[in-house]
């Protein structure tokens, strides 16, 4: 194991904070620009700033990545992406981390040669899905930072491409990516940057059929930060190559305290290696008291949730540490020549290069020569650029004289044109012929949508599987092994769910049932998250697959992605208001009209963590400030496979309070030209599932007016900032 390759990643904000990363000891820095990235309430970097970056990182021999890891509309990718992107192309910057697939096609297309980071946003859970991703183009993947070390050294194992890890700061509650509470709560979507985070705030909790009990100011979603100082070597171990550190909302001094840290640990794992390495107290608590928020944990690599993790409160506690912030200068070796006649002569090397310039001519000194001393002390005035002077060398006579002004630009000239030699190798130049694509005028399915049903529930399943005027259904497998039949029979499309969260390995004899019964009729699958889906396509049955849509297709970039890959459909975004959906490519597309619409998903358990675990796969209750009710449902055995044993790790899902619901605006719907509508049952008994079924086919299909029931109307009026 080679330490010294690893990376040790550090955010920024701005550029302070990337200078103070840089003079910390960072590898490398990533960063947002002044558009599309995960951090809009950040102070991000103009363009001229951050052009000045990747140029002072690559002086340094650092590397600077910039984030474009949010979901992106058609308008942006069409008008903005490429000319945002296009002068720091030509920089020479390192990478861009990316969430949408849409974003990931463009610029594999347009800006070859550029490295492409899998951002945590795409909840990359598993080896298949990184496999997937390599296979793409990718050549990094930001891991889902809900992975154990076993999972880690598993993905390592499978691809050779590079694994990126947070290993301190903030951690989400929910899956990254997978996160639609702040967006359905006010308007500010996760995926597009702008978390209100909601999950800090204080909720009352209460078991099913009990009353609310406990502090109101409790926050059961709330997470202390990670700080995995301590086990820097099983990271590693563990397959890791970049060690990154959360933080660009954070102040510079935070960047270069916890970044000088690590430093300090990563040097020592390289130079003592694993057996020798231990932290000191001191440093132990110059972490903590730089900023905790209820202490802090070492997130999930050793355990898989718990309430040890969970802060329970929304309490940031900043310690009387002011860090020290320094500029990294990079040493140049300089030798100055000053002969009567001849011209003023600079030769300036850095590591491998050297440049030289000449100046004015060196003349006779008339009266007062200029000494060494007052020679150098004007060369050694490099201001605020990235060098230090390691060595001037002067060669003169004693009576000379040569204007300050001179000196001065002979200094600047030689110092930036060694910058341009030292960023030289960087520097790319754009494909000839680029053509930015326009949004089509999309083709609209002019037939009657045909109606889906999606149920978690087996009893509810048994009952809507007898119903008439269903296209289809989307069951999970125990609901799949009591339905499949007398669906088929009634000439059903049936469709296997996979889990909302896919990691390890199926359960054992999941794809040979699941083949049989695709032998048998069954049309294929429904896939919720990367992982699910590369694991269905390295069986061979990528083309059975319909794509939910928290595999998000906000644009027709990512319409088309999955178009090539060969699923049989998309599922609209849930974030997209009508006018958006409008300019959408729907024809292979299919819309969810009715459900509680899933806020979060999450490795924690709010019924383990306040009230133990049961494993009973149960809903309880959540209440915020307001007093709306949030049900959060325990996923204890997610593969569904009637097996009593645990299989894979839980997750919990909280739902919105009320159902999502587009009744009245049925006419808007059906001019959007969806090739299929769906029905999401998941809290509902049996009873009312059926019911809801009954009152959206006839307000769809009979033209009925629509029923009297409070609905949702999600983001299809309002959409997401």
């Amino acid at each position: 194991m080679d330490y010294y390759k690893i990376e040790l990643l550090a955010p920024a904000g701005s550029y302070e904070g990337f200078e103070a990363a840089l003079g910390a000891g960072a590898d490398a820095v990533y960063v947002g620009g002044a558009a599309f990235g995960a951090r809009a309430y950040a102070k991000n970097f103009q363009q001229k700033e951050l052009l000045a970056a990747i140029d002072t990182a690559h002086i340094h021999e650092k590397k600077l990545y910039l984030t474009v890891n949010t979901l992106l509309k058609n308008k942006e990718i069409e008008e903005q992406l490429y000319d945002y992107l296009a002068p720091y192309y030509e920089a020479g910057l390192d990478a861009v981390i990316v969430q949408d697939m849409g974003v990931f096609s463009f610029i594999r297309r347009h800006f070859p040669g550029l490295p492409l980071h899998a951002s945590t946003q795409m909840t990359v859970t598993g080896p298949k899905g990184m496999r997937f991703l390599e296979e793409q183009g990718v050549s990094r993947v930001v891991a889902a930072r809900e992975l154990s070390l076993k999972e880690l050294a598993s993905m390592h194992r499978e691809s050779p491409i590079e694994i990126e890890a947070f290993v301190h700061g903030a951690l989400c509650y929910c899956y990254s990516g997978q996160c639609l509470m702040s967006s359905m709560f006010g308007g500010r979507s996760g995926n597009r940057g702008r978390c209100a985070q909601p999950c800090r705030l204080p909720y009352e909790t209460a078991l099913k059929g009990e009353g609310y009990k406990g502090k109101k100011e409790l926050c059961p979603l709330s997470l202390k930060d990670m700080n995995t100082i301590e086990i820097l070597p099983q990271i590693v171990e563990a397959g890791v190559t970049s060690l990154k550190i959360e933080g660009r909302m954070k102040q510079p001094g935070y960047t270069a305290g916890v970044t000088k840290i690590y430093r300090k640990y990563l040097d020592l794992l390289a130079e003592k290696g694993p057996e020798n390495y231990a932290v000191e107290e001191a440093d132990r608590r110059y972490l903590v008291e730089l900023f905790s928020r209820g202490g802090s944990s070492r997130g999930y690599y050793e355990m898989e949730n718990g309430p040890s993790m969970m802060a329970f409160s929304n309490e940031k506690k900043i310690g009387d540490i002011q860090p020290e912030i320094t500029k990294r200068k990079e040493k140049i070796y300089g030798n100055l020549i000053l002969f009567p006649g001849s011209p003023v002569i600079l030769e300036i090397s850095c590591r491998d290069v050297k440049v030289s310039v000449c100046g004015e001519e060196v003349q006779y000194a008339q009266n007062q020569p200029l000494d060494e001393g007052r020679i150098r002390r004007q060369m050694e005035k490099l201001g605020n650029t990235p060098f230090v002077w390691e060595e001037l060398h002067l060669e003169m006579e004693d009576q000379i004289f040569v204007p300050m002004k001179a000196l001065n630009e002979v200094r600047r000239e030689a110092l930036s044109l060694l910058e341009e030699k030292l960023c030289a190798k960087n520097r790319r130049h754009l494909p000839e012929g680029n053509t930015i694509p326009k949004t089509a005028k999309n083709k609209k399915n002019r037939k009657t949508p045909a109606l889906y049903v999606s149920c978690e529930d087996v009893n509810t399943a048994e009952v809507l599987v007898r119903e008439s005027g269903i296209r289809g259904m989307y069951l999970p497998y125990q609901a799949m092994d009591a339905c499949l039949d007398t669906g088929l029979e009634a000439g059903m499309e049936m469709y296997l769910s996979l889990p909302h969260i896919v990691r390890g390995e199926m359960p054992q004899g999941y794809l040979e049932q699941a083949k049989k019964w695709i032998s048998m009729g069954m049309s294929g699958f429904l896939v919720r998250n990367l992982e699910g889906y590369a694991m269905l396509k390295e069986a061979g049955l990528g083309s059975k697959c319909v794509v939910d849509a928290s595999l998000y297709t906000w644009n027709d970039e990512a319409v088309d992605f999955w178009r090539q890959e060969g699923v049989l459909r998309n599922t609209a975004p849930l974030e997209l208001n009508e006018g958006e959906i409008r300019h959408r490519d729907n024809q292979d597309s299919e819309m969810v009209i009715y459900g509680y619409l899933p806020l979060m998903v999450s490795a924690q358990c709010v019924r383990g963590n306040v009230y133990g675990c049961t494993q009973s796969e149960e809903t309880i209750r959540i209440r915020d400030r307001y007093g709306k009710e949030f049900p959060v449902s325990c996923f204890c055995r997610p593969w569904k496979t009637k097996n009593t044993k645990k299989t894979g790790p839980c997750y919990n899902i909280i739902y919105n309070s009320i159902p999502y619901g587009l009744q009245k605006e049925k006419e808007q719907v059906l001019s959007l030209g969806f090739g299929s509508l769906r029905l999401s049952f998941t809290l509902e008994t049996p009873k009312e599932a059926r019911k809801i079924l009954k009152e959206f086919q006839e307000v769809y299909f009979e033209g009925k007016s629509p029923s009297s029931r409070e609905y949702t109307k999600g983001h299809f009026k309002r959409g997401a900032e």
